[in-house]
């Protein structure tokens, strides 16, 4: 078991330099771009914070979740084949536990991280300009 954990952990490692090590920048970037695309969609619906109000909700939390994986779910697919090619091509097999990890350490967590700060922003943003645009037109 010891050696598993050292064999996955090196592998994650040599990722880094290996070949396609170009999608380790591309693929969080996508899903930044999910996140923030959906973060926006939460302030203008008027929704809290995505990661809080899944602590907070607990009766939506599951809704929250399914909703968050539906949102990455092609980034997390792409992220997944990705990763089999390269252990195909660097390591002559396949191990989908390391798959999932780094699909799930390059998709969602950075989707999960900018949701809700994207949400939060973009309502700041709005509340702040808010007083400029009545005070420029005093008929509304």
């Amino acid at each position: 078991m010891d050696s598993d954990w050292q064999r996955v952990t090196e592998d994650l490692i040599a990722r880094v330099t290996g070949p396609m090590h170009l999608r380790l920048l591309m693929q969080p970037a996508t899903a930044l771009f999910f996140g923030i695309r959906d973060g926006l969609k939460d302030a203008r619906e008027d929704q809290p914070a995505y990661f809080w109000a899944i602590f907070i909700s607990p009766g939506r939390r599951m809704e929250l979740l399914k909703s968050g994986l539906k949102a990455v779910a092609k980034v997390l697919i792409f992220a997944i084949v990705l990763d089999a090619i390269y252990q195909i091509i660097q390591l002559h097999w396949f191990y989908p536990g390391e798959a999932i990890i780094v699909a799930l350490s390059l998709a969602f967590v950075p989707y999960l991280l900018i949701r809700g700060p994207a949400n939060r922003i973009a309502k700041w943003w709005v509340s702040r300009r808010a007083p400029t645009l009545k005070a420029a037109n005093p008929k509304t």
